[in-house]
């Protein structure tokens, strides 16, 4: 009976997105604007566990900067500004080389041009902040082309739907599933790669610990290790609003690393170049994912969000970063009855 009633929950899923995805294109700009900020607002309203979420993220990361009524101002703008993105993404096929420009400004491409002449492969380490998916899909009408690593959906009929819509405008995407190895090879063919830098990985697959907004968390290190085993150039990018339903793509320049520089170091370093925008303009930041999931024994648990919690594994990376050590290398053990 699960079963069944799993295989008709996908099948309806997959009628209801496919409808959207034929409906969506037909629409002017400013309507798909209108339509994101409805559907993010009334999302605000009714998703209530995600909108604690964002709530909580918010206070973690500001304190008393910011009053109730001006988080839950923020928590509602983060919620329509990744409306926007979905309904944007379901617009990109009718984003193509001659109209991109109405949409979408480009700032320091040179630095993108100056790098493709060493014909090392690339990776375009980006945040989930305002349009991110926009970033590889118009990258590719101004000269720009790359692949771009995304995760599988739990119902597998929407990655053809979802796979489609990335792929308009000519780019691969690169399944998460063994995504590190084809990352490597594609750097190795001198290709480029975007990747979402600002997930939290679980702490038991291979992560580095990083400072974010004074705030320790596990992310991914595999744009630091593209660079050191294959030579890829990391450039930041990044996707702000502008007025008018248009946005501005923002590359930063290249960070040079230390050749001793570890792992770690990087990944902060490339976070490093985004919280300062995060800073001036919250709203436009994913505040309603869980970027803290864990909080370091020697914290104080009020200055985490609520969905923190202690792990074991968490703390191994987080002696990994105290001592300099290797990922996944340390051994430290809780002391009993610290764990849930």
């Amino acid at each position: 009976m699960r079963a069944a009633w799993k295989k008709f929950r996908y099948r309806f899923e997959w009628l209801a997105l496919k409808a959207v995805a034929t409906l969506i294109p037909l629409l002017s700009r400013k309507a798909c604007y209108r339509l994101a900020q409805a559907i993010g607002a009334l999302a605000a309203r009714f998703d209530r566990r995600n909108r604690q979420v964002a709530l909580s993220n918010l206070e973690a990361a500001f304190g008393d900067a910011f009053s109730p009524a001006q988080r839950a101002k923020l928590a509602r703008e983060s919620y329509q500004q990744f409306a926007r993105t979905v309904v944007d993404l379901f617009w990109s096929p009718s984003l193509t080389r001659r109209n991109y420009s109405r949409y979408i400004d480009v700032v320091n491409l040179a630095v993108v041009q100056e790098a493709m002449k060493a014909r090392n492969g690339i990776i375009f380490a980006c945040f989930h902040y305002s349009n991110f998916e926009w970033v590889a899909i118009a990258a590719n009408f101004f000269g720009v082309q790359s692949a771009l690593i995304a995760q599988e959906f739990k119902n597998p009929l929407l990655d053809e739907i979802f796979v489609s819509l990335r792929e308009s405008s000519g780019q691969r995407v690169i399944p998460r599933d063994g995504g590190v190895l084809r990352l490597f090879k594609t750097i190795q063919r001198g290709e480029h790669v975007a990747i979402l830098t600002d997930l939290t990985i679980p702490a038991q697959l291979p992560t580095v610990v990083i400072d974010c907004f004074g705030l320790k968390t596990s992310v991914t290190f595999a744009h630091a290790w593209a660079h050191r085993r294959a030579g890829a150039t990391i450039i930041n990018v990044h996707c702000e609003p502008l007025p008018g339903g248009r946005y501005r793509i923002v590359f930063h320049p290249r960070i040079e690393f230390p050749a001793d520089a570890s792992y770690q170091a990087m990944a902060q370093a490339c976070w490093d170049r985004f919280e300062p925008f995060v800073l001036a303009n919250p709203a436009p930041w994913l505040w309603m994912y869980k970027h803290w999931r864990y909080r370091p024994l020697a914290a104080d648990p009020a200055s985490y969000p609520f969905y923190a919690n202690i792990s074991q594994d968490f703390e191994r990376r987080l002696d990994e970063r105290a001592r300099a050590l290797p990922p996944m290398t340390s051994t430290v053990v809780l002391p009993p009855g610290i764990l849930p």
